[in-house]
């Protein structure tokens, strides 16, 4: 039995998300809350966000217990990309681009 969240088109690179990720992959879902809670990051604050509400996928729509699941991935995807330009010297530009990313979690019963 699995349980997906996915959160698109947030505001950060999807390589600031990796580790954190990497962190809360195989955990129980209060064990990585706690990882994602406790760390400075904004990935942090994100992947916990998308670990809420795959709980909360698995409360209302599954109707299983969300303290026994275990999360077994975590990634950060590459999204689009923004893309804007920085003015530069006698009248030339250089391209600037905002990097998006996908967040996708799958919370298993552990078996």
């Amino acid at each position: 039995m699995e349980v997906t969240a996915i959160t698109r088109n947030v505001r950060l690179s999807a390589s600031k998300g990796h580790s954190i990720a990497r962190a809360v992959q195989g955990k129980r879902v209060s064990e990585a809350l706690n990882v994602t809670q406790f760390s400075p990051r904004k990935a942090a604050v994100v992947l916990g966000k998308t670990i809420q509400s795959a709980m909360a996928n698995a409360k209302n729509n599954v109707n299983v217990d969300a303290d026994d699941l275990v999360v077994s991935l975590a990634v950060f995807d590459e999204g689009p990309r923004l893309r804007r330009y920085w003015p530069r010297a006698r009248g030339s530009a250089s391209p600037i681009l905002r990097r998006l990313c996908h967040v996708k979690v799958v919370l298993t019963d552990g078996r």
